[in-house]
């Protein structure tokens, strides 16, 4: 919502393009079977197509909107989420606009009882945590949309119709002309917590709804603070509730403030009522200056999700699979996880490069996922908006036990995200000597550390890149390598720091996907091992004699 006299567009800092529907020529071909149909063009749905054009796969994107998304919505952005963006060559426009971060401070009554610090080094390429917001988010993913001739977009079409078989599905799209038809070998649900393609497919979430509800409000104001998250519990402008203040970028702050249980959502939505409430946070915290009213809304604390995140042809991708609380800023960052994780899986099922059984390995990895982040999320939202008598209790008492033992405040840490380790998962390869002390784990995402040049993430190829520590075994894979496997070899010194980090001997070597997830590992590896758990973790098993 924004003040009277500007509509859902109208920013004060940002102005939003205005996309056509398909005329002229576009229209000719409306009809025009496609391998991949994405539904949604808001982050992940540009996500997921980038991720395709990749590996060489063209998409059409089908959004209803004519413009991005309103207001700022998601803003925090991880550093898992700047390798993906890295990835999918689009993260110069992020790091060029957004606010790095890697510091929180928690206030009890007024007073601090926290100051925590996400883990950060000269070893590292990214920060823990960006502030952007969204409409930067979609404007730089659409820049790379635009610029590349895969992807199609269809702005102004409404799925209005879906029809599966096993093989492929049918959509019904309706535009300001017409309605029409087309084919698609695969769809890819990224349409939001209200998911048309979930409806219409007949799938519903399930889960826990909490009874936290927050209106978040976008002020603009010259406030010296630094680029710091800050929480409040129990201040004097929201007496039992929480306020939590985000810096982003052009001057725009984000103040996201509990709504009490006697505040009905329509009385609180009204501008007189957000206006009010926000200067009483802006005098809490020792504000005076001016201020102008931006955007606001209202969101609550659940945790959602489908029980298979696909159905048949279609994979659903995002809030569209699963709705998360914020708290944690899991929500963008676990869609875009999802988003490269069956773009490079498809992308490869169709190149011809990994076998069909690839793909159903994207429930298992990123279903797990989301029940990781609820874990922790439900951890974080039950201490930010405690969902019974006794939940409130506890936490309040943690609270003022932190008044005066440090040690309490602890319990106050959001627990930022880290990327969750696919174990379990039928695209990973635990392999026979994998018993290797210290090291990354089978199934994590790989560790980045810095080189004489850059930094290891740079030498890592688009397809699988084999990790090994010794001139020999490099030779020995080169030579056995088929040419039609996607796989770059990348030999670090041993002994050196990099080979610390990997805990390993000469004779190691660690398997990477294109997700930048480990496959395998090894402690005393072989060329026909490493191809072997590449044969298998890619699923074509005919090979693997």
């Amino acid at each position: 919502m924004r003040p009277k006299g500007r509509t859902d567009t109208d920013s004060i800092y940002f102005k939003y393009p205005y996309f056509d529907g398909p005329f002229g020529n576009q229209r000719t071909a409306l009809t025009t079977p496609t391998q991949v149909a994405i539904i949604g063009a808001g982050p992940i749905g540009m996500a997921a197509a980038l991720s395709l054009a990749q590996e060489g796969i063209s998409s059409l994107i089908i959004d209803k909107k004519s413009t991005f998304n309103d207001g700022s919505r998601a803003i925090c952005v991880s550093r898992s989420s700047f390798y993906i963006l890295e990835r999918l060559g689009a993260v110069a426009s992020f790091l060029e606009k957004s606010l790095a971060w890697t510091t929180g401070r928690t206030f009890y009554k007024g007073k601090q009882i926290l100051e925590f610090h996400m883990p950060d080094s000269a070893d590292e390429k990214y920060r823990p945590m960006y502030n952007l917001q969204q409409q930067y988010i979609e404007q730089f993913l659409w820049d790379a949309i635009d610029a590349n001739p895969l992807i199609e977009t269809r702005w102004q079409s409404q799925l209005t119709g879906i029809q599966t078989t096993n093989k492929s599905a049918q959509l019904t799209v309706q535009d300001p002309l017409e309605q029409y038809t087309l084919q698609a070998d695969y769809v890819l649900a990224c349409d939001g917590a209200r998911s048309t393609v979930r409806s219409l497919c007949n799938h519903r979430l399930k889960g826990e709804n909490f009874e936290g509800r927050y209106v978040i409000a976008d002020i603009k104001m010259d406030h010296d603070y630094p680029t710091i998250r800050r929480a409040l519990f129990d201040p004097e402008c929201r007496p039992n509730g929480t306020v939590l203040i985000h810096k982003q970028p052009d001057n725009i702050w984000r103040i996201d403030y509990q709504l009490r249980d006697d505040e009905s959502e329509e009385g609180a939505l009204k501008e007189s009522a957000v206006r009010r409430s926000v200067e009483l946070v802006l005098k809490d915290i020792n504000y005076t200056g001016p201020w102008e009213l931006e955007w606001w809304s209202v969101y609550s604390a659940n945790t959602l999700a489908l029980d298979d995140y696909r159905d048949g042809p279609v994979f659903f991708v995002g809030d569209s699979a699963h709705i998360v609380p914020i708290f944690g800023v899991r929500g963008l960052n676990n869609g875009l996880a999802d988003a490269i994780n069956i773009g490079w899986k498809l992308g490869w099922v169709l190149n011809g490069k990994a076998g069909n059984a690839l793909l159903n390995s994207y429930t298992p990895e990123r279903r797990g996922a989301t029940l990781d982040v609820f874990a922790n999320a439900t951890k974080s939202a039950r201490f930010m908006t405690p969902n019974t008598p006794g939940w409130r209790i506890m936490r309040d008492a943690a609270l003022s036990l932190a008044l005066t033992h440090p040690f309490a405040g602890e319990l106050a840490n959001p627990r930022q995200m880290t990327p969750y380790v696919y174990a379990d998962s039928p695209a990973v390869e635990p392999s026979f000597n994998n018993d290797i002390d210290n090291s990354p784990v089978v199934g994590a995402v790989v560790p980045d550390t810095k080189l004489d040049s850059g930094y290891l993430s740079d030498q890592l190829g688009d397809g699988f890149t084999v990790l090994c520590f010794d001139d020999a075994l490099a030779h020995e894979l080169t030579q056995a390598c088929p040419k039609s496997y996607d796989i770059k070899i990348v030999t670090l010194p041993y002994p050196s720091s990099q080979a610390d980090l990997f805990s390993a001997q000469q004779q190691s070597a660690y398997l990477i996907r294109p997700d930048l997830y480990i496959a395998a590992r090894w402690q005393h590896a072989n060329a026909k091992a490493i191809l072997t758990s590449y044969r298998k973790v890619t699923f074509t098993l005919e090979d693997a004699t």
